[in-house]
């Protein structure tokens, strides 16, 4: 028994096609002939109010420019009978709100051919792609925001006036700032990984390597003397300090190491020792070295107050601001800070355990490391907003006895934010694969 066909109502099919066509005729004035379910609701407009009119005229662009590149794409596919996809286009709509909505559209427009080749109808295929567009958007002003806080970290480590560099968790060297490479008049490539050790005395190497493989191991900070070549072949007392970053985990992910010229320094004590015998020698001298000390104190004051860091020291169970740098009292807003606690100047952090904190570092003489540390702090307007710090608190001490705290913070809020926008954009699979 044969089966029975039934009818097939195309222009049914056609209308309830789950996407945006347009179905438009081969004359030069693109009229409209029919469009899908899905293309009536986007464009808001009505079936009856468009069929049968010219293409602008029931579609009126935005712009002319908007225009050409619809009449640009008509034209293809009357002339070559083949798909012709527009640059993206602007068309805004007026939303459910009754707001008009900026609104960004992906337009194909395919050939519909007649069993003699010729062109029967133009079929345009509509796609909504602002969601798409503002991502795209989204990522780049996220990667171009990372890549100036990049550049802008790699301009600090090239301007301080110290020799910086880095290693890996594993402790091979993988950076040394210009500083360091004018001093040595090395290439950087020469001092990578343990290349660095050839610009040593021999003297020293078999010392300097024992003391930074002990500090690996041991994840503790490293600090040792050695002599160092410079470029005119002269070998000056370098004093070398390195701390490791951890991570949240409390993982050790890179170590960041500074090194100082100490060599006058280290000679003026030889020869006061040399000169111990001559008394007035040894005063003057110590005079001398006196100044010294105090005019080195007083440069690494002046580091530390103009360090591109929050830096501050806190006295006493109360925590009373003893010092604070400049990049901490530009945080602060203008609110005096020296000879105030931590909880009359930031009352808002009590809660969030901040003081709590300090304490623990002062009874336990323990040092404190926060890796991206969130914190609540108020703005000018009295509200809070959250702030990311990688935090160092280390108690000091006089005459043996816990006398206060040194904070080191430093603002990562921008790369936090920017690393969670773009974990925000990658696709649940691309994330897991990262």
């Amino acid at each position: 028994m044969a089966s029975l066909a039934l009818p097939v109502d195309y222009q049914h099919l056609f209308r309830t096609l789950p996407e945006n066509f347009l179905l438009i005729g081969p004359d030069p004035a693109a009229t409209i002939l029919d469009n899908t379910d899905s293309h009536v609701g986007v464009s808001l407009k009505s079936r009856a109010s468009v069929v049968g009119k010219p293409f602008f005229e029931a579609y009126p662009a935005t712009d002319e420019s908007g225009a050409a590149e619809i009449r640009k794409s008509h034209q293809h596919v009357r002339e070559h009978l083949t798909p012709h996809t527009m640059p993206l286009i602007r068309y805004d709509l007026v939303g459910p709100d009754g707001q008009l909505e900026e609104l960004y559209w992906q337009a194909t427009h395919y050939p519909v051919l007649d069993e003699q080749g010729q062109l029967r109808y133009i079929l345009q295929r509509t796609q909504d792609v602002t969601a798409q567009l503002r991502a795209s958007q989204a990522a780049d002003e996220a990667r171009r925001r990372l890549a100036e806080e990049q550049q802008r970290t790699r301009f600090i480590l090239e301007s301080l006036p110290v020799l910086v560099w880095t290693a890996t968790a594993s402790g091979q060297r993988d950076y040394f700032n210009a500083r360091w490479l004018a001093f040595t008049g090395q290439p950087l490539g020469s001092q990578l990984h343990e290349g660095w050790l050839e610009s040593l005395h021999p003297d020293d190497r078999a010392h300097v390597r024992q003391q930074w493989q002990a500090s690996i191991a041991q994840g503790t900070p490293y600090q040792v003397e050695y002599r160092l070549r410079r470029a005119d072949g002269q070998y000056r007392w370098m004093l070398s300090r390195a701390t490791p970053q951890r991570s949240a985990a409390d993982e050790i992910t890179m170590w960041v190491g500074g090194v100082v010229d100490v060599h006058d320094q280290k000679r003026l004590v030889e020869e006061i020792l040399e000169a111990n015998e001559q008394q007035a020698v040894l005063s003057d001298q110590a005079y001398q070295n006196f100044k010294l000390v105090q005019q080195q104190r007083q440069l690494f004051y002046n580091l530390l107050l103009h360090a591109p860091a929050h830096i501050c020291i806190v006295r006493g169970p109360e925590h009373r601001y003893e010092f604070a740098n400049e990049e901490f009292l530009a945080f602060t807003q203008g609110v005096p800070v020296i000879g105030r606690t931590v909880a009359e100047v930031y009352p808002e952090t009590v809660s969030q355990g901040l003081i709590a904190v300090l304490d623990r570092v002062l009874q336990t003489k323990e040092p404190y490391r926060g890796y991206e540390r969130p914190l609540y702090l108020y703005d000018r307007e009295g509200q809070l907003q959250e702030h990311f710090f990688n935090v160092l608190y280390d108690c000091f001490e006089e005459d043996g006895q816990p006398a206060g705290v040194t904070g080191y913070a430093l603002d990562v809020t921008e790369l936090v934010r920017a690393r969670q926008q773009l974990q925000a954009l990658l696709p649940p699979a691309a994330e897991a694969a990262s």
